[in-house]
């Protein structure tokens, strides 16, 4: 079970938006490199005005690349890093892994799973309508979020395009993910 990195991004400054780059470095505990989410408690602007100490769940933004195929079929044009995730993945359903899940990218650098994304009012800033598009309902009716999924850093090293993605799922009972 596996898929590959099909882009990474990172942006030293808040904005909405993450160019894409030839290679990220993945920290152990902290995120990307350089990132502005960087670090050992939530850097996250909202979550920073709850609790600062709060520990960072969200070190790693991960978005499957087939969501922007989903989205164009709607009219929406996105590309890699324009939602803000860091990893985009190809082949891999981020969305129905459990936490906990290790996600080994490239030769070196994992990931644990530790919850979904919850998209924002700034989604549509960036394209009116696409929130609509990114939070819809499954099959039992429930609210499904489809923004990615977020992750810690276990184990460091470089990510880029190209890269295999290994999908390591934990043992006994999945919890499945919900927003972090």
């Amino acid at each position: 079970m596996g898929g590959a990195v099909a882009a990474v991004s990172s942006n030293g400054s808040y904005s909405f938006t993450k160019p894409n780059r030839e290679s990220i470095v993945l920290l152990a505990g902290l995120g990307v490199e350089g990132d502005v989410h960087a670090g050992t408690t939530v850097k996250h602007r909202f979550r920073m005005e709850k609790d600062a100490s709060q520990p960072n769940l969200r070190q790693v933004h991960l978005m499957h690349e087939e969501l922007f195929d989903e989205l164009r079929e709607t009219g929406f044009e996105v590309a890699a890093g324009q939602l803000g995730e860091n990893v985009t993945t190809r082949g891999v359903d981020l969305l129905g892994l459990p936490v906990g899940t290790l996600l080994h990218l490239g030769e070196e650098a994992v990931v644990e799973v530790t919850g979904l994304r919850n998209p924002c009012a700034q989604i549509d800033t960036f394209r009116q309508g696409l929130l609509k598009q990114v939070v819809g309902r499954g099959e039992d009716g429930k609210v499904r979020f489809k923004s990615g999924i977020m992750s810690v850093v276990v184990t460091g090293g470089t990510v880029r395009p190209g890269d295999s993605i290994k999908v390591e799922l934990p043992d006994g009972p999945h919890r499945p993910q919900e927003i972090v």
